[in-house]
């Protein structure tokens, strides 16, 4: 079952909140942390304190080797760093050889050394241990202790419990939370205003569009819409225009069927209704039945192939031919008419690789020879010529016929439209015209003048060579 697609509201909201949350974690944390390291160094500084008031009460008794510190460190030394009930004090004085001299016995020995470089100048070092089953920071503190019969380095430790370490602790993330907190439903806050009034322009759009009636293919307006939307729009706007034409060529070949093949079906059917009552012999109703059946389906044929050359306009990239292949089988598929009219014909083609679909260029290339062959005199002259300039391949049917007026040229281009002599559907040239657009060409009928009069008449069609030639 496929997943119904995300609103881009909740992808704004999702891509812009995620990484705030991710951020005010981390940046949480981090604050967290700093103040912890805060807290520690403070009341690391207390038991700092604590052992060097404990080393400046300690006194020596003997000298040389037999020199001892005499245990004379009264606990109300530590009554001043105990001022908060929630925690616990130990301390520990070693002699100069190691020896236990006065404190907690059972507070475990120091092991580790001093730091290279620490935050005070003093001999002294900090780290985390457990003491009856609880855990504590201890302070570890190198004190020389002299007199005037001997001196050493006594080892004072102590340790505290981290009631009051954790509490503070606790407090500090909680004031840290709520703060963060509160500036986060101010930013989230802002994010939902910042998006909602963003994505305002694409409901509104969303809106028109399905308010509008379903025959309704006019511009979109959105004057007040922001530049991101803008080639939405105009892409929009482009397929709406392209399917105005289309329904529009839709709507003018269900018309122009209907009013065109109306005429031959109301005369075929008087002439099968002439042809039943024996008004005229059976042999000359059929041949008269048979010449506007031709003419229904030259008419038939004719609208199709219109209507296709909108369908191949829709299709997009045509593929590459060669138009001088399509121009000789034309010319051979005619042959037979040319004989016909005992005209004199010439053909002259260059490889012309171009961007089309064949049938197009097929139909295009046939209509221009058939036109010229029926207007041509019998035993003129007919020819058929292809040439390039390496950008743009042309096309020029000859004839020798007695040439178009001037007011005829752009008139016959149109549906319909039938020349001075009439006879046709109208189309031929229509479909000429229609096929020479989708090729992003140019067609030009133009008469040839020869010793002061018209000598015949030149077809001539443009079309751009292909990119890349035909291999």
């Amino acid at each position: 079952m496929s997943l119904a697609p995300r609103s881009l509201r909740s992808q704004l909201l999702i891509g812009i909140l995620l990484p705030l949350l991710i951020g005010f974690g981390i940046n949480t944390t981090s604050l967290y942390r700093q103040a912890l390291r805060a807290a520690d160094t403070a009341y690391d500084r207390t038991l700092l304190a604590s052992a060097k008031s404990i080393g400046e009460q300690l006194q020596v008794e003997g000298a040389g080797d037999a020199a001892h510190v005499l245990p004379t460190v009264p606990y109300s030394a530590l009554e001043a760093f105990e001022a908060d009930v929630r925690s616990r004090m130990y301390f520990k004085v070693s002699g100069f050889h190691g020896e236990m001299v006065t404190g907690f016995e059972d507070l475990p020995p120091w092991r580790g050394k001093l730091p290279n470089k620490g935050p005070y100048a003093a001999l002294v070092d900090f780290y985390d241990d457990t003491y009856r089953g609880q855990p504590v920071r201890v302070a570890v503190l190198l004190q020389p202790v002299a007199s005037h019969e001997g001196r050493g380095m006594t080892t004072i430790q102590v340790a505290e419990t981290l009631e009051l370490r954790q509490t503070l602790a606790r407090q500090i993330l909680v004031d840290t939370l709520w703060r963060q907190a509160a500036l986060l439903l101010v930013l989230v806050a802002a994010v939902l205003w910042v998006v909602q009034r963003a994505t305002r322009p694409v409901r509104s759009l969303s809106a028109q569009l399905r308010d509008r009636a379903e025959s309704d293919l006019a511009p979109i307006a959105a004057p007040g819409a922001p530049r991101e939307l803008q080639p939405l729009l105009d892409a929009l706007n482009q397929v709406m225009a392209r399917l105005a034409h289309l329904l529009e060529h839709q709507k003018r070949f269900v018309r122009d069927s209907a009013h065109q093949l109306r005429t031959p079906l109301a005369v075929l059917k008087t002439q099968v209704q002439s042809a039943l009552r024996g008004d005229v012999e059976p042999t000359q109703a059929l041949q008269e039945m048979r010449h506007t059946v031709e003419r229904a389906t030259q008419l038939a044929n004719q609208m199709l192939a219109l209507a296709k050359v909108e369908q191949l306009r829709q299709q997009g990239d045509a593929p590459l031919v060669d138009w001088a292949e399509i121009a000789r089988a034309v010319a051979l598929d005619l042959g037979a008419l040319i004989a016909q009219a005992q005209l004199d014909f010439e053909i002259a083609t260059v490889p012309a690789p171009v961007r089309a679909h064949e049938w197009a260029l097929r139909e295009l290339t046939r209509n221009l020879l058939h036109n010229a062959i029926k207007h041509c005199p019998e035993g003129g002259t007919l020819a058929m010529r292809l040439v390039s300039d390496g950008r743009t391949a042309a096309l020029t049917i000859v004839d020798s016929g007695p040439g178009l007026a001037p007011e005829l040229r752009e008139h016959l281009f149109q549906p319909f439209a039938a020349g001075e002599r009439g006879g046709g559907s109208g189309l031929g040239l229509a479909i000429c015209g229609e096929i020479v657009r989708t090729l992003s060409g140019s067609i030009a009928l133009d008469d040839r003048v020869s010793g002061g009069r018209v000598a015949g008449l030149d077809a001539t069609v443009r079309v751009p060579l292909a990119d890349n030639q035909l291999r």
